[in-house]
């Protein structure tokens, strides 16, 4: 759910649901009150009365001033009655009245005590046809009353008035409670509405804010294991999955630089101890020289045929260093010429056969293509591939006569090439390996032949970037066969 959505859905909550409930709670209390008021009062309440509280008590006070002016036309005589007086006092104080009886000029009873001074009020006169039309309100100074009137007169012929006084000027105690119910169940929904929309938006949106910001100071720390969970489908949860995407590639990132710091650092560790063996055995020869411990012309020469392919060990370590940069960096230089297989690997074997035969192995040619074969390939970075596998194969050669086949197949629109040992062989569990940087088997990593270990993978990144591909098969203590394919070039014919 979209940021814009659910601001929208909380606004609108924020206003319907609190005046719903408010609506409905205060009808329902509402209600609730007009039932008491109408069983302790005993009259029908409507909203018309709760709004107006004059008419609400001239209404309770209906029925006893209808019942004073039926004793007033009867029996006048019962106002004489202290009993029957103070009674009806009794009942109008529950609703906020009392009774004032008076005869001729002298009030003989008051039943508001000190509530009020009816010296101060203005008593209709006796007999006020005009003043006694509906009730009135009279006012002493300071409060205000609603005042009712029954004329009487005693047996003696003295005329008396009974006076039913209400107390106007504040809110009945019904409605207090009320006001006071709805305005508490006003708060507490207000109150548990922002609870529930805080609480929604908290979790929707500041946690998964709070969860990135704690991301950023790990980050910022170093620490990328740690897991940033989408817990929605909006904005936010696009950018913590965008965040956890970046944290992914940054420790990918971090581990690809943390493993090149260690391939680089055991690349100069190869290297350093390769070139120190070449550069020791020069220094001794040459020393040999001077000293003239090479006193005859054929010793002289075999020390400085050593030098010279000591030189040459180190030129093809520096090589292999220098291809190695630019392999990293994808600047590879490539010269692509059509190659005539036959003729190109025949005069690759002749070019190595002498050096192998002076370390006692053979090298053996057989091709099963015809002559015209063609393929599109590097003649220099080619002919690093298969230098590079005959040297391995010769470092490994733990026989007393080695033997190093090279076959060229036909494999329909691609030709196969197999270079075969009789070497030391290489383990079922590392041959899945030997192409990557560095990794030495068991075997090389105990031998004293050394090596910068990236050979393997050199003549890989070669053969594919020549659209070929490359794999070895090898039995320990058997020999080893590296199979490389490429695509046959075709001419392209076009008929008129």
């Amino acid at each position: 759910m979209k940021i814009r959505t659910k601001l929208a859905i909380a606004f609108v909550t924020i206003i319907l649901v609190p005046l719903i409930l408010c609506l409905a709670v205060g009808t329902a209390l509402t209600q609730y009150q007009f039932g008491m008021m109408r069983e302790y009062y005993g009259i029908e309440t409507t909203y018309d009365t709760l709004s107006d509280s004059t008419l609400f008590l001239n209404k309770i006070t209906q029925k006893l001033y209808a019942e004073i002016e039926r004793q007033a036309e009867t029996a006048p005589e019962v106002f004489q009655n202290i009993n029957y007086v103070e009674n009806l006092n009794n009942q109008l104080k529950d609703k906020y009245s009392f009774l004032v009886l008076r005869e001729g000029d002298a009030i003989v009873y008051n039943g508001g005590g000190d509530m009020v001074h009816t010296d101060k009020l203005t008593l209709p006169e006796h007999d006020d046809e005009i003043e006694r039309v509906g009730d009135r309100i009279v006012v002493d100074g300071e409060h205000k009353y609603l005042l009712k009137q029954v004329d009487y007169q005693t047996a003696d012929g003295v005329d008396g008035s009974v006076f039913i006084i209400t107390i106007l000027g504040e809110l009945l105690p019904e409605i207090r409670f009320l006001l006071r119910d709805i305005v508490l169940a006003v708060i507490l929904i207000l109150g548990c509405t922002a609870t529930i929309m805080i609480t929604w938006i908290y979790q929707s949106m500041v946690k998964p804010l709070r969860q990135l910001q704690e991301a950023t100071h790990k980050i910022k720390e170093g620490n990328l294991d740690f897991t940033v969970e989408v817990q929605s489908k909006d904005e936010i949860g696009d950018l913590c999955e965008d965040f956890e995407d970046m944290r992914r590639r940054l420790k990918e990132s971090m581990e690809e630089k943390m493993q090149y710091d260690k391939e680089s650092k055991e690349l100069i560790s190869n290297i350093s101890h390769d070139l120190k063996t070449p550069i020791t055995a020069i220094k001794g020869y040459a020393e040999g020289i001077l000293d003239g411990v090479a006193d005859t012309p054929e010793r002289r020469e075999k020390y400085l045929r050593t030098i010279y392919n000591k030189a040459n060990d180190m030129s093809r370590l520096i090589d292999e260093l220098t291809f190695y940069s630019k392999m990293d960096t994808n600047r590879i230089p490539y010269t692509f010429n059509k190659i005539h297989v036959d003729q190109y690997f025949r005069d690759c074997v002749e070019e190595l056969a002498l050096d192998l035969e002076e370390k006692n192995i053979e090298l053996t040619y057989f091709n099963y293509l015809e002559e015209d074969i063609v393929i599109i390939a590097d003649v220099e970075q080619l002919k690093k591939v298969i230098n590079n596998i005959i040297n391995n194969s010769v470092k490994y050669m733990d026989k007393k006569r080695g033997v190093i086949n090279i076959r060229v197949k036909d494999a329909g629109d691609f030709i196969q090439i197999e270079i075969e040992d009789n070497g030391k062989g290489i383990a079922v569990r590392d041959l899945p390996y030997i192409f990557d940087r560095f990794y030495r088997t068991d075997a090389s990593r105990n031998s004293s032949q050394g090596g910068s270990g990236i050979g393997l993978s050199i003549v890989k990144k070669i053969v594919e970037d020549h659209g070929g591909r490359i794999w070895a098969t090898s039995k320990e203590s058997t020999g080893t066969v590296m199979c490389m394919v490429f695509r046959k070039y075709q001419e392209e014919y076009h008929y008129e």
